[in-house]
């Protein structure tokens, strides 16, 4: 019989949870751009409030896992400051140049848009500007999280929220009335779609199991540490879940492509590719003011009731919606100027 060490076993669940993940962002399409350009073009909210779902269920398995003590340290946070404030506005201002979030940007990678894979490079060239151009080197304050000292009845009936909602959403998660990201693959486009609440019911559930397997753990942040360490070794156990992220939002596509299949990407462009390496430094910028990127926003700081991040996230999505208002307005201008000339 052969033993299998503790670490080897915790790593590749944890491997198998980051998997997972990506597989539920690629095919719900998660996105904190679209979710707001859902509520401005179809007065919808229902991508946001799947976002918004998936804190909760992240805070309902932090408290099971506290309730089984085996919940690990809590990373640091933040008060609230003007920083803030600008770090959500400039969070929100990359994510329209780049055109998605820091989720979409996954998805939109598994969906064969290769411009997409400059979005992580452009990112750590922001973070790693930024830890040197601001005081981001500076520990900030550790405040412990109100949301796990909560009173026993209020944690049962928030845990029971969250896992009723998750097993609703999970059975609805094949249902194809939700529009996917773009495909390049005809085929792909109908197997890439999952309501939003079932894919971010997933996307909490496999982040709560890495969270207790190797700690609060977003790709984002693995770079911003990257960038400003400047070493491979602390953040090397990241890169392999950053890996298999990458790896579960493009399973579909070399699934298809080890069964002989044409599977295309979209056309790599330079204007595409500055944009996408603009926003993502502007997202870098942003993430050392706030601190964290949108994903870790979302996962880590928003569940656990941290007001920081419910501000950046509120400032966030306002950058958003001014920006795709903004280029709606000139747009319906310069149709109105054509038409008037014609």
């Amino acid at each position: 019989m052969i033993d299998v060490p503790p670490l080897a076993s915790t790593t590749t669940l944890a491997v198998l949870c980051a998997l997972a993940m990506g597989v539920a962002i690629r095919r719900g399409a998660t996105c904190t751009v679209a979710a707001v350009n859902e509520i401005i073009d179809e007065r919808k909210c229902g991508r946001l409030l799947a976002i918004l779902f998936a804190s909760v269920l992240v805070l309902g398995g932090l408290f099971i896992a506290k309730s089984l003590d085996a919940l690990p340290s809590l990373p640091a946070g933040s008060p609230v400051t003007r920083a803030t404030l600008w770090g959500g506005l400039l969070l929100g201002l990359g994510a329209s140049v780049n055109g998605a979030c820091a989720l979409g940007t996954i998805a939109r990678i598994g969906a064969g848009q290769w411009s997409y894979v400059a979005t992580p490079i452009g990112y750590y060239a922001g973070c790693h500007i930024a830890a040197r151009g601001l005081a981001a080197a500076t520990p900030f304050p550790v405040h412990d999280s109100p949301a796990l000292h909560a009173p026993a009845s209020i944690v049962v009936l928030l845990v029971a929220v969250a896992t009723t909602l998750a097993a609703c959403a999970l059975r609805s998660r094949h249902a194809g009335s939700t529009p996917s990201l773009p495909d390049t693959d005809p085929a792909g486009k109908n197997r890439a779609s999952w309501l939003p609440h079932g894919a971010t019911a997933a996307i909490g559930i496999t982040f709560v199991l890495l969270f207790v397997l190797d700690g609060a753990w977003t790709y984002t942040d693995t770079l911003a540490d990257l960038a400003q360490r400047g070493h491979v070794g602390a953040t090397a156990s990241r890169g392999l879940l950053s890996g298999a992220l990458l790896l579960g939002a493009m399973s579909a596509r070399i699934t298809r492509a080890m069964r002989g299949d044409r599977v295309d990407g979209t056309r790599v462009t330079p204007a595409l590719l500055v944009r996408c390496l603009s926003g993502g430094a502007l997202m870098g910028w942003a993430s050392l003011m706030i601190p964290g990127g949108n994903d870790s926003l979302v996962l880590v700081a928003m569940p656990l009731l941290r007001p920081y991040a419910w501000v950046a996230f509120a400032a966030m999505c306002f950058a958003i919606g001014a920006v795709s208002l903004s280029r709606r307005l000139l747009h319906a201008r310069r149709q109105h100027e054509m038409r008037e000339l014609a």
